[in-house]
């Protein structure tokens, strides 16, 4: 049996003793079963993770004693931030989920042309909060032990890149063949999708004057959805060949 992991926003230190939220008191309580005694694993986010022990399991509060720490590193060798198109909000769950336990270092949810999904002051912290909150739980389960970041950009100006940026798009010129090559020896990548509208030329000619590379990935034409965990399977592939030739 796989042990319960939490991540912990404060730094941790070892040989200390830490109450846990309600929210994660409850978890271990009702959902996990756990008991006083049983072991648990937490982690900050800051890399590794913690051994720790529930000290006590109580309505009225949970404590865990940690123990040592594990120098572990589960993440991808190659940094792959995911910059994503805004679109219905029920996608970019899905997104956030599925992309972080495929070891996403950041998502970048940003309006485009196309994009439907609007979200402005209190309607968007509500997002992000939950947004944030899908990602921590994916970490958590995963074995990850950073945390991805997540932002909102409201233009294509607004968004972060690398030096090494793709735009996906079916009929781009380079297919994804043709830069597997640097794709196996970056350190650091972009890969920018479109909403279910995909990128307009406005979006193309916009990111291209970034600096920002066209690319095809395959002969279908993939949802919104799905790009984001495709491509982070595709990067976690190819690096491990090269990592094993």
């Amino acid at each position: 049996m796989l042990t319960c992991r939490l991540y912990i926003q404060p730094p941790l230190t070892t040989e200390r003793e830490i109450t846990l939220d309600d929210e994660q008191g409850h978890y271990l309580r009702h959902v996990m079963r756990l008991r006083s005694g049983d072991p648990v694993i937490l982690f900050d986010g800051k890399g590794g993770e913690y051994e720790a022990i529930i000290h006590r399991l109580e309505k009225s509060g949970t404590v865990c004693h940690i123990g040592k720490h594990i120098p572990v590193n589960r993440e991808m060798s190659c940094k792959t931030h995911i910059i994503q198109a805004a679109c219905r909000s029920e996608k970019i769950e899905v997104i956030l989920q599925k992309g972080t336990e495929l070891g996403a270092a950041s998502f970048q949810i940003v309006r485009t042309e196309r994009s439907a999904l609007k979200l402005i002051g209190n309607k968007l912290e509500a997002r992000l909060k939950r947004w944030r909150k899908i990602i921590i739980e994916a970490a958590e389960q995963s074995g990850r032990t950073r945390i991805p970041l997540l932002h909102w950009r409201n233009t294509l100006a607004e968004v972060h890149f690398t030096d090494h940026s793709y735009a996906m798009h079916p009929l781009a010129a380079q297919t994804w063949t043709q830069a597997r090559q640097r794709l196996s020896q970056a350190g650091e990548i972009d890969f920018i999708i479109g909403p279910e509208g995909g990128l307009s030329k406005r979006d193309l000619d916009t990111l291209t004057e970034i600096g920002c590379h066209s690319l095809a990935f395959g002969p279908c034409i993939m949802r919104t959805e799905t790009a984001a965990p495709a491509l982070l399977a595709a990067i976690q592939a190819i690096q491990q060949e090269s990592v094993c030739a």
